[in-house]
């Protein structure tokens, strides 16, 4: 990753005598390598908690400096070892480290009373909103504003090694649920037929999930985010799968719904048809210039035909009974990324995600894909996932006993 490129970014887009100060802050001593503060990974790409990012465009200096712990080797026998200064300029790009116990006194020495202090506020999807509020009350006499658009903008732009790992971790949840696939049957609990997921995607090289796992089945498969995944599979029901493998923070996102006998009924190809169209029909008009509000205004017009012939509405209104999400968010290092939601443009990653849920006849259909916004349109990203009916119950008929 070109982690100075995005340094420099934020620099040149900081006003003349101001600071902007990040903190990588857990909330555990136990949380994961690759649970850090996002923002803070994507500006390093260092996970180690508590460092500290400072950019500073002074009088004095305009440069970044990174402040990380001082070495302590007895610590370093319960916890692991912490970066050496030679490792965090070597991954980071950064030139000019310190140690977190200079770090009050190093960002006083270039400020004065004018000074502005950029900071993360709490729109953001970091874990380190107590840290800013104690370091506001530290810092109570200078102005503070947010940093916020700063990274949104970056963010929302994927470069050609984000886009890389994005589709690496796509691959990767194909054998999770390929691994699904092979074991799916009546009798199993939705909790079982996950771990197969699970054990898969670490398998083929998953750094983690990208958010917890929903194994919906029968009139679960109804309920948006339904979680227990501890109810048993019947035989004739459909089961709903939203999943994604992630891969050194960066996230595929993906949905898909599957019959546990391997066959799906007449009823449930009906409404798995109208939503796989309408999947498909998002994807040929996903492209620069489109909101995601546009894109879901198309859709929610598609359903309101299809439901209508169904006999399950009258009024376009009513497609919100069987329809209530949008059908696009942002993906990236987080699995609803931290970005600007306005035209879509080239490097933006969103989810293709038309679903209907129908309680009456324990039917919920969701497929989702991630795709990449091109200059003229998109590349799907889970392309190599299969969808359609008849390769999923070709797939299932012949999969080894």
């Amino acid at each position: 990753m070109n982690y100075l490129s995005r340094q420099n970014k934020i620099l040149n887009n900081m006003a003349f005598n101001s600071i902007f100060v990040l903190f990588n802050k857990m909330p555990s001593e136990d949380a994961k390598k690759y649970d850090c503060d996002r923002n803070f990974f994507y500006l390093t790409g260092i996970s180690e908690y508590d460092d500290i990012l400072v950019f500073i465009k002074t009088e004095k200096a305009t440069k970044t400096k990174l402040y990380i712990h001082s070495i302590d080797l007895e610590q370093e026998r319960w916890t692991g070892k912490t970066l050496r200064e030679n490792e965090a300029r070597e991954i980071s790009g950064i030139t000019d480290i310190g140690l977190i116990e200079s770090f009050k006194r190093d960002i006083l020495s270039y400020m004065n009373n004018e000074t502005l202090i950029y900071v993360l506020e709490a729109e953001d999807e970091t874990k380190n909103y107590n840290y800013v509020n104690y370091f506001k009350r530290e810092f109570n006499n200078y102005r503070f504003a947010s940093g916020n658009s700063f990274l949104k903008e970056l963010r929302t732009i994927k470069d050609k090694e984000e886009i890389e790992l994005i589709r690496e971790a796509n691959i990767i949840t194909n054998y999770g649920l390929n691994a699904i696939l092979d074991h799916l049957k009546p009798g199993l609990k939705e909790y079982q037929i996950e771990s197969f997921f699970d054990q898969a995607i670490k398998y083929h090289g998953a750094t983690g999930h990208s958010f917890p796992t929903i194994a919906a089945s029968g009139i679960n498969s109804t309920c948006l985010h339904y979680s227990a995944n501890t109810d048993t599979l019947e035989d004739n029901d459909v089961i709903l799968f939203d999943l994604g493998a992630s891969l050194k923070t960066y996230c595929a996102d993906v949905s898909r719904t599957y019959p546990i006998n391997g066959k799906f009924s007449e009823q449930q190809k009906k409404v798995y048809e109208i939503v796989l169209n309408g999947q498909k029909e998002i994807e040929r008009l996903a492209r620069p210039g489109f909101t995601t509000k546009d894109l879901n205004a198309i859709l929610i017009k598609y359903f309101y035909k299809q439901l209508k012939k169904l006999g399950l509405i009258k009024k376009i209104e009513e497609v919100r009974k069987y329809y209530f999400h949008g059908v696009s968010h942002h993906l990236g290092m987080d699995c609803h990324d931290y970005c600007n939601y306005d035209v879509l443009k080239p490097g933006c990653v969103i989810s293709n995600e038309p679903g209907l849920y129908i309680p009456e006849w324990k039917i919920g259909i969701r497929i989702e894909d991630d795709l990449y916004i091109t200059e003229n349109g998109n590349i799907n990203l889970s392309a190599g996932i299969i969808k359609e009916i008849k390769d999923i119950e070709d797939y299932m008929a012949n999969r080894s006993k």
